[in-house]
């Protein structure tokens, strides 16, 4: 039996909070949209990991153009969080792929429950690991986009690239980085 999520008024402070990194504010969040989002994604998709899956690119999208200030409306971020849950959709859709990207492996918002520290930890080591098995450029390019989020402008300027050159790099990068990570799941599976 589905519970009913109670309505909640997004303002601006909420946002704000959101944007900052509030480690309640990013629960309730979670908590509130993760509910909403699973009853709309999992009639859609042939598994429950699966839609796990597109909920957490969901939430890492909303976050990252949130961070960048992409919201004009606070009241709107119900109906933001719902369109962007519909382009991973698409997205997903389109690719014909069963698996999603780099962006699973970031840690985010998407459980609350006593196990997420550990979970956090583990997954914040293999990532560390893995890392370190990159090449150098590789890593520093991966560090500078999606860890520290420096401004791609500028990383292009860095390394002497246009920004559709810059989207190879990275789309290269991220391949190896999966193509590294996925033995270090198994061994850390393994051993569990």
């Amino acid at each position: 039996m589905e519970r009913i999520v109670e309505r909640y008024s997004f303002d601006r402070g909420y946002v704000e909070s959101l944007r900052a990194n509030d480690p309640a504010v990013q629960r309730h969040f979670a908590t509130y949209f993760r509910e909403l989002l699973l009853i709309k994604i999992r009639r859609r998709v042939p598994s429950a990991d699966v839609a796990d899956d597109l909920v957490q690119e969901t939430f890492l999208r909303v976050l990252t153009t949130l961070r960048a200030g992409g919201l004009r409306s606070s009241p709107s971020l119900g109906a933001f969080v719902d369109s962007v849950c519909n382009n991973v959709l698409l997205e997903y859709y389109r690719s014909g792929r069963r698996t999603t990207g780099l962006d699973e492996d970031v840690a985010g918002p998407a459980s609350a429950g006593p196990e997420v520290p550990l979970v956090t930890w583990e997954r914040q080591r293999q990532v560390a690991t893995v890392l370190k098995e990159l090449r150098p450029r590789d890593r520093e390019l991966l560090r500078k986009v999606f860890l520290e989020e420096e401004d791609k402008d500028l990383v292009c300027r860095e390394l002497g690239v246009d920004r559709g050159y810059l989207r190879v790099l990275l789309h290269r990068a991220r391949s190896r980085f999966r193509t590294l990570l996925e033995p270090a799941r198994r061994r850390s599976a393994g051993a569990a």
